[in-house]
């Protein structure tokens, strides 16, 4: 709250001048609102003159009307800037889409047919711009979802999803980087209905917290995911035993590009919009989504989302309420 009131740093913070500023305005507007009322309290009792009332409240209400417009006028260029913004970021990923795809699918093919005239060292090479290519696709394609979050065009197409076969699938796609890096994955589920949720969203959310504790988890560790049924959701937990979250920067998890500063010495490599990414997508299928989290302990992420109910299920519930 105090942050908030510092107007000339929020100011900065949206290269904004006073005057143009949200936050400094209406501070301006309660101050004039406040002297307003005590002003023309002071005029009523010492006159009693309904004219002079008027005109002093007449004046008072075109000083707010003016200062009112200015704040509108703020908020509509920060509105502009904003959608600018998304549309550019929306254009550039997908001009930088096709010629990636296109690099890819070239590298693949360099290495399928010359592989066996290609020398150690050359194939070593093509495999470094190999990754370097893919983390490129990857950070188009989270650009691409941040535009469409920020426009309201996520375009989710919920689907009747297995979490236990979606989670044994990226278990197995996981399997290499995670015994390379000395680390067992543990899988327990009860006999669990299905989730409606869009198929790649819930996909996109789980190799992300999957992803996470095996890079997060320094030296040999263990990956315990949980599937459990809670009311009329089914609930995943994702618990590691890495690197943990320090307590002051929890509350900043979910925000856009924000990384730890402890992760930062273990791994450079990221853009912080994984989690932001999930919480859209489970927010947008009606669930919820949430962690706790030890520094040099590990954490558990969870996620919970509604169970899709059968027309007999419903039927049945419409029955309860009657009786």
């Amino acid at each position: 709250m105090l942050e908030q009131l510092n107007f000339i740093k929020q100011c900065r913070k949206y290269d904004l001048t006073l005057w143009q500023c949200p936050n400094f305005l209406i501070i301006i507007i309660g101050l004039v609102t406040i002297i307003a009322m005590l002003g023309t309290y002071a005029v009523a009792i010492e006159y009693a003159q309904p004219e002079i009332v008027a005109l002093i409240v007449i004046g008072v209400t075109a000083i707010l009307f003016i200062i009112g417009y200015l704040v509108l006028q703020s908020f509509e260029k920060l509105a502009q800037a904003n959608r600018m913004k998304s549309e550019f970021v929306s254009i550039v990923s997908h001009q930088l889409r096709t010629p990636l795809t296109s690099i890819k699918w070239t590298l693949n093919l360099m290495m399928l047919k010359e592989k066996d005239s290609l020398t150690k060292e050359q194939l070593e090479k093509l495999i470094t711009i190999k990754e370097s290519n893919q983390r490129m696709v990857n950070l188009v394609n989270d650009l691409l979802n941040i535009s469409r979050i920020e426009q309201g065009q996520l375009n989710l197409k919920p689907e009747k999803i297995s979490l236990e076969k979606t989670i044994q699938d990226l278990i197995k796609e996981y399997s290499a980087l995670a015994k390379a890096s000395n680390i067992e994955f543990s899988l327990k589920s009860e006999f669990l209905p299905l989730v409606l949720i869009d198929k790649q969203g819930i996909e996109l959310i789980l190799r992300n917290l999957i992803d996470n504790a095996v890079r997060y988890t320094k030296g040999k560790g263990l990956i315990k995911i949980k599937l459990i049924k809670k009311n009329n959701s089914v609930r995943c937990e994702i618990q590691d035993s890495g690197v943990g979250i320090p307590n002051k920067d929890k509350r900043k998890i979910f925000q856009k590009f924000f990384r730890s500063q402890n992760i930062m010495k273990y791994q450079t490599q990221g853009t912080g919009l994984g989690l932001f990414i999930a919480k859209s997508v489970i927010n947008a299928s009606k669930g919820s989504i949430g962690f706790q989290s030890q520094e040099n302990k590990g954490s558990t992420f969870w996620f919970e989302l509604p169970i899709k109910k059968t027309l007999k299920q419903k039927i049945l519930k419409h029955q309860n309420k009657k009786h």
